[in-house]
């Protein structure tokens, strides 16, 4: 089930999710301190730490599982890791859609749905 779209949509998630996660490692604090004020009205305005690492083991995780996806799909034509990468990056996805509408970033929101497209797209490819 090889097929140059499915192998591209994984790359895409892979640089996603791995730049986006070494970029809150190599500035955590930057991170939180911006996202402290992005959230000071929201209900999660007391968890921004738990949250950006919840945030940041999924970026890291679906990451992991696109890089894996792409070398499976290469060394035995299987797809288990790109579904796996698939569903990781679509909850990913959706926690990030649901921050950005407690922040009430609309535009931040509507942006997440450039990424959600196709991560969907992917999980109908997959299943």
């Amino acid at each position: 089930m090889m097929t140059p779209a499915i192998i591209i949509i994984l790359i895409f998630l892979a640089i996603t999710f791995i730049q986006s996660g070494y970029d809150k490692v190599a500035d955590w604090k930057g991170n939180v301190e911006w996202l402290k004020g992005h959230f000071s009205q929201s209900a999660i305005k007391n968890q921004v730490p738990a949250a950006l690492l919840l945030v940041l083991i999924l970026e890291i995780v679906a990451g992991a599982f696109s890089v894996i996806g792409i070398i499976q799909i290469f060394m035995n034509d299987d797809t288990e890791f790109a579904g796996y990468a698939a569903i990781v990056s679509s909850a990913t996805l959706l926690l990030l859609l649901l921050g950005q509408r407690l922040a009430k970033d609309y535009d931040g929101a509507r942006t997440i749905v450039i990424y959600f497209i196709p991560t969907v797209m992917l999980l109908n490819w997959l299943y």
